[in-house]
């Protein structure tokens, strides 16, 4: 057993403490992203139909209503966006990642099949940076097939992928000219599958989804780089890494496995900004769970479990997207076929408190994301076929929609970079 030079109550302390300190580098940050003087431009990821003269590749998935990936030019004070390009792509390429400097764009690219392999495929893209402009650098297999999430690791130099329909997670090198190389790592997810009816359902819930095999669904690195962390929704695991950051091999820790409840499902998670609260939300039981995060060993303890519904909800749900602010006082979690966004309050120890939802003003909200200043929230309603805008009240975490919508086929992601911020 590892013993630790701190008590769970000073680690308690330091949290809060840390958590102090959070709204200040908030601040900084929000000053230098609220440059009226610079373009923000956004670029979503969608799901899409085989475009033959564009990808000479075949695709087993549903066709999807996207074009590829969406570029718009966003208005600071307002919120709205407009229209500024699309680059066409038929793979889905549903998630979307930009390097710290903003010269870089990765795609995962939403397929099954490539020509006779079963595996998809993650792009490399350039990005101009007076206009927003993408150009495709290259396109490697992910090691599996279906990915569904990419991350650039801390150090710049691997893209991390969760191969859906593969089961598997891979670490591609990034070239020193941004192109993606072979994987130097692929794991692949075993264990028992989870049952179809989630531990903490809702009353009358049919929420069925990924129960059938293992299901690699996010993949990313804690903030110091040290440890890769991987969620597989049909074992209802979270897997702890530890990366070579110079080869990108991946070997397991020693706190490696933790378990969700039977058939809930983890979907995505997202660390608080004092590095020390992990918070996994479940994609069938609909709740989150509150870990504390260890991060000198990568071990993971959980704490608390809340419902991401109001309460007295019955029926069907799946959850989809978890984000914390970047002054982590709320945390937002979406709510799909429900159709909302569940708003919470984080307390002095990292514990949530419901405050309350918004409807998405569409149908099916697969992610959203926070601009740059934290001021708006951009909600992709996938169903919907649109994004829909909403300013976020800093005080209160409260959302309200602006009026604001952008038309976009099957929207799955949306990320956001400033022209000239570097």
């Amino acid at each position: 057993m590892i013993q630790f030079d701190c008590s769970r109550r000073s680690f308690l302390k330091t949290s809060v403490a840390l958590a102090g300190t959070t709204a200040l580098i908030a601040d900084s940050i929000n000053a230098h992203a609220d440059d009226t003087s610079r373009p923000l431009f956004a670029y979503v990821g969608t799901f899409s139909s085989p475009l033959k003269d564009v990808l000479p590749t075949q695709v087993d998935l549903p066709p999807g209503n996207g074009r590829g990936i969406h570029i718009f030019q966003v208005n600071r004070q307002s919120g709205a966006m407009t229209p500024s390009g699309i680059y066409e792509l038929g793979s889905s390429p549903s998630c979307l990642v930009l390097n710290s400097s903003g010269t870089l764009l990765y795609s995962a690219n939403e397929t099954d099949r490539v020509g006779d392999s079963k595996e998809g495929t993650v792009s490399a893209f350039s990005i101009n940076r007076a206009d927003g402009q993408l150009t495709l650098l290259n396109t490697v297999r992910s090691g599996g097939a279906g990915p569904t999430y990419v991350s650039i690791h801390p150090s710049g130099r691997f893209l991390l992928v969760a191969n859906y329909f593969g089961g598997s997670v891979a670490v591609v090198p990034i070239l020193p000219d941004g192109r993606l190389g072979v994987p130097a790592d692929i794991k692949n997810d075993s264990g028992k599958i989870g049952p179809t009816k989630a531990t903490n359902a809702p009353p009358g819930s049919f929420a069925f989804s990924g129960h059938d095999r293992t299901h690699a669904h996010m993949i990313q690195a804690d903030p110091s780089g040290r440890f890769v962390l991987h969620v597989d929704l049909g074992l209802d695991q979270i897997f702890v890494w530890k990366i070579d950051d110079k080869t990108g091999a991946l070997t397991p820790n020693e706190h490696h496995t933790v378990s969700l409840p039977p058939g809930d499902g983890p979907r995505h998670f997202h660390f608080h900004p004092n590095r020390r609260w992990f918070y996994s939300i479940q994609e069938e039981g609909s709740t989150i769970v509150l870990f504390d995060f260890e991060p000198r060993t990568g071990q993971l303890m959980s704490r608390q479990t809340i419902s991401t519904l109001p309460e007295g909800f019955a029926g069907s749900n799946f959850c989809s997207e978890i984000l914390v602010s970047s002054d982590g006082k709320f945390v937002y979690a979406g709510n799909r076929l429900h159709d909302s966004i569940g708003i919470f309050s984080v307390g002095a120890t990292g514990e949530l408190t419901y405050l309350g939802e918004e409807g998405t003003r569409g149908n099916y909200p697969r992610s959203f994301n926070f601009d740059p200043t934290g001021r708006y929230l951009y909600c992709c309603n996938q169903r919907g076929d649109n994004i829909a805008v909403f300013h976020v009240d800093r005080k209160t975490g409260g959302l309200k929609f602006t009026g604001h919508y952008a038309a976009v086929g099957n929207p799955s992601i949306i990320v956001f970079r400033d022209a000239n911020a570097n």
